[in-house]
């Protein structure tokens, strides 16, 4: 199973265009705001796309695991949940955005849970103690 983004943030649909490079160039120069908006957007994907490049390659599966289990329950963010509940999705899915196998991660998910980390219970239940996976070396 593949997921979208717009799946896993429940985004608006979105459409995809091509955009000839003759034409793109001319309206990056007949308009600066889009042009400031659009090189703005490339300059924030690319320090995206470096970082999750720098996280595969320096740390650990488990530490990926822990960092996208924070980031699906949205810690950190205002009028957060206590402990917050992410909606049913498979092994095979976190594998994947992980960069790992479904049993590295089925793995790691029962550690967690042994530790007091997370909770099975009709979701997944994530404690703030899984932070100390991802702080810590």
């Amino acid at each position: 199973m593949v997921w979208t983004v717009t799946e896993l943030f429940k985004l608006p649909k979105s459409t995809i265009m091509r955009i000839d490079k003759a034409a793109m160039i001319r309206v990056l120069h007949q308009e600066p705001t889009f042009a400031d908006l659009f090189m703005s957007h490339l300059l924030s994907r690319n320090i995206q796309i470096e970082e999750a490049l720098v996280d595969q390659l320096f740390n650990s599966s488990e530490k990926r695991l822990a960092r996208i289990l924070l980031l699906l329950a949205q810690f950190g963010k205002e009028n957060q949940v206590v402990e917050p509940t992410i909606p049913k999705i498979s092994q095979e899915t976190l594998a994947e955005m992980v960069g790992t196998t479904r049993s590295r991660v089925s793995f790691f998910l029962n550690k967690f849970r042994k530790l007091g980390f997370i909770d099975y219970n009709g979701g997944l239940r994530i404690r703030s103690s899984l932070l100390n996976i991802v702080l810590l070396d």
